[in-house]
C-alpha cells in the first residue's frame, strides 16, 4: 500500500493519512511501526530490493551471468508496474534537496555501478588498465535501464525493456572486448 501510494504520489505528495487508511491503521498505527514517513519510505525501498536480492539466491551471479540477471531482471520489471514506478518517481525526486531517500539512492547507484563493472570486466577479462572504461560502461548499462522504465511507464507497448537492455549489453561487450563478443570475421 505504502509502495503504491509513494509510486503514484511521490515522497511529497503521499500522506501518511492515506497510506494508514489503505492499510486499516490510524496515522498513529503507522507511526507506532514507523516512526516517520522517512523511515517508512526507506522501509519501502530495502523492501524492493530484499525481494530482488532474494531471487538471485545465495550467491551473486558474477560476470556474463551478472549481465544475463540484468536483461532478466528487466523482463520482471515488465510485470511489476508498481515497484518499477515507485523506483523510477523516487530516484528522480531523491536528487531534491533534504530528500529523505537521497542517500539510499546514492549508495544503490555506488553500489549498483561496482557490481556492473566488475562483470563487464569479468566477462570480457579487460586488464586493469581499463577498468575505467568497465565503469563508464556501467554508468550507460544503468542509465538505458532507468531510462526504459520511465519510456515503458509511458507507453509499454512500445517498449520492449529486456531486448533494449540486451541489445545495449551486448553493444558495450562487442565495444570492450571485440576479439571475444565482435561479430564473426572481423
Amino acid at each position: 500500500m505504502a509502495m503504491d501510494t509513494f509510486g503514484a504520489r511521490g515522497y511529497n505528495n503521499a500522506s501518511l493519512a492515506e497510506i494508514a487508511e489503505q492499510a486499516g491503521l490510524t496515522q498513529a498505527g503507522v507511526l507506532h511501526y514507523f516512526r516517520s514517513k522517512a523511515l517508512l519510505l526507506t522501509s519501502v525501498l530495502e523492501l524492493r530490493d530484499q525481494t530482488d536480492i532474494e531471487q538471485l539466491g545465495s550467491d551473486r551471479p558474477r560476470g556474463l551471468a551478472f549481465l544475463s540477471h540484468l536483461v532478466d531482471t528487466a523482463l520482471r520489471n515488465a510485470e511489476r508496474e508498481g515497484i518499477v514506478r515507485l523506483y523510477a518517481v523516487l530516484s528522480a525526486e531523491s536528487v531534491t534537496e533534504s530528500h529523505p531517500a537521497q542517500t539510499y539512492f546514492r549508495d544503490r547507484y555506488s553500489g549498483l555501478r561496482a557490481f556492473v563493472a566488475d562483470a563487464l570486466r569479468e566477462a570480457c577479462d579487460l586488464p586493469a588498465d581499463r577498468a575505467e572504461q568497465a565503469g563508464t560502461a556501467a554508468n550507460a548499462v544503468i542509465a538505458v535501464m532507468d531510462g526504459l522504465q520511465v519510456q515503458w511507464l509511458l507507453d509499454p507497448e512500445a517498449v520492449d525493456m529486456a531486448a533494449s537492455t540486451d541489445l545495449v549489453v551486448n553493444a558495450l561487450l562487442a565495444t570492450l572486448a571485440p576479439d571475444r563478443f565482435g561479430p564473426a570475421g572481423s
